[in-house]
């Protein structure tokens, strides 16, 4: 039979990521993603009324 890899098999995106990190050993990769993640959720709360709370961070 042909199994097919850990990360292939049906799962959330994050679950799916995690397989991949674990399986290949690409662990530098966690702090750029999470950095990516924190500009993404800055973007997103950028057009809320959170804005104000956001620019004064900065």
């Amino acid at each position: 039979m042909d199994k097919k890899p850990e990360f292939e098999q049906n799962r959330s995106l994050l679950a799916d990521l995690g397989a991949f990190l674990a399986e290949n050993k690409k662990w530098w990769l966690i702090p750029i993603l999470l950095t990516l993640a924190l500009v993404g959720v800055l973007v997103v709360l950028g057009g809320t009324a959170a804005a104000p709370f956001i620019y004064t961070l900065f």
